[in-house]
């Protein structure tokens, strides 16, 4: 019975030695783990810059070592706006660069010229220099030349013509852009992109690629355009757009260049040709054109019943001179749109029939809350839609607008048209 209980005791331990065992190592993986999470922290945080506000800012990049050659915060207003007025345009990029870490400008000692030519120096040469360095009127000048040579000078697009007899194609290569002006005051540079239009039907829009943060441009990229016969080559109008992409607003235009192609012979192959790019001819006429709408209150279904009837006398949109509008319903109840609808778009017109019924559900008792407002707007499958004109109509509305609602609410179950001059977008 002795080696019994002895083997007895035996088996009694061992789960004992297990269990410490793997107590043991329990917690030694458990602090394995701390100690390689706290590791990871650490050099997490010692990798990431302290720029995190930088990103959303266009132009600048996330990480400190590339702010070396870009605009840093932290400068005086002040002082950039003195700088930017008597530093010359070619120079101000260099200014830039030199810049401290706080973003100011180091100051910079003047050289003094040596001995011997101070000697050789008149009095009446101290005189001069002393009227051109001081006179405000010289300073005057050069700053509105400069002005009116920014404004005056877009740069130059260069492009080629030439069109395919054998597939019948007409074949357009815009191969770049120079000299345009920077429309990002942040990083003084832009990030330009041309759209092409094919006027006057305008079925054919292209536009090339977005090339960043640059002022010379090399696209080379080639468009070909079939069935389009060489007899209507002569009646065609190439109208380029360039642009400035912006990521958090509507694209800045640098300007257009507009190209007829009569008398221009592509027979004999292709054709180089370069035209310097001018600001953009904005037609704003003093009207923006008039709307006809009919409005109806339902007080016991409490609904608003809109047509949109007809456009008449829209200006013209483009340098075409064809407008494809189309109109844009949105209701408001407190200030707050509650609902949306849109017409369908009506091609090349500048005087639209819509004819298109719309019932909105009103969430309230009356219209005293509510308003109503039309959008005219230019349909452009390339780019944003442009606002012709707006229309707002509602308790607060004054004229005809004014009066037109307070029709439909004295004489509810009637249904009251009435023309209303656009306004301004």
């Amino acid at each position: 019975m002795a080696p019994i209980s002895a083997n007895r005791e035996e088996f009694d331990e061992i789960p004992t030695v297990v269990g410490i065992f793997s107590a043991f190592g329990l917690v030694f993986t458990v602090s394995l783990f701390a100690w390689i999470c706290c590791q990871r922290k650490s050099s997490k945080s010692n990798n990431t810059p302290p720029y995190k506000f930088v990103h959303v800012l266009k132009g600048v990049d996330i990480y400190p070592e590339n702010l070396n050659s870009k605009k840093k915060f932290g400068a005086d207003d002040k002082s950039e706006a003195k700088s930017k007025s008597v530093m010359p345009k070619n120079s101000l990029h260099l200014d830039l660069e030199k810049r401290d870490l706080n973003g100011n400008f180091p100051k910079t000692t003047p050289k003094i010229q040596s001995s011997p030519d101070l000697e050789n120096l008149t009095p009446k040469h101290f005189a001069e220099r002393e009227k051109d360095s001081i006179s405000p009127e010289s300073l005057k000048s050069s700053t509105s030349l400069s002005s009116e040579e920014k404004q005056d000078k877009l740069g130059t697009l260069f492009f080629s013509l030439e069109y395919n007899f054998e597939k019948k194609a007409f074949v357009v290569n815009i191969k770049e852009a120079r000299g345009l002006p920077a429309m990002d005051e942040q990083s003084m540079t832009s990030d330009p992109y041309i759209k092409m239009t094919i006027l006057p039907e305008k079925k054919h829009k292209v536009k090339t690629r977005v090339l960043r943060k640059t002022l010379d441009p090399a696209f080379d990229e080639t468009f070909t355009f079939y069935g389009i016969p060489y007899s209507q080559v002569q009646d065609l109008i190439l109208h380029f757009m360039i642009l400035s992409f912006d990521r958090f607003s509507r694209d800045d235009i640098i300007g257009e260049v507009l190209i007829p192609l009569e008398g221009i012979e592509l027979s004999d192959g292709r054709m180089l040709m370069n035209r310097e790019i001018i600001k953009r001819n904005v037609r704003k006429s003093s009207g923006r054109g008039e709307l006809l709408i009919s409005l109806c209150y339902q007080s016991t279904t409490n609904t608003l019943t809109v047509v949109v009837l007809k456009a008449r006398h829209l200006p013209k949109a483009d340098i075409s001179g064809l407008s494809d509008p189309y109109v844009k319903v949105n209701l408001y109840h407190a200030k707050k749109r509650i609902s949306k609808k849109k017409t369908h778009v009506k091609k090349c017109t500048p005087n639209a029939v819509f004819n298109e019924l719309f019932v909105f559900d009103i969430p309230c008792e009356g219209l005293e809350d509510i308003s109503i407002e039309f959008l005219v707007l230019d349909s452009d499958r390339g780019s944003r839609n442009e606002i012709i004109g707006r229309l707002t109509l509602g308790a607060s509305a004054e004229g005809t607008s004014g009066e037109h609602w307070k029709e439909i609410c004295e004489y509810p179950r009637r249904q009251i048209a009435k023309w209303h001059m656009l306004c301004d977008g």
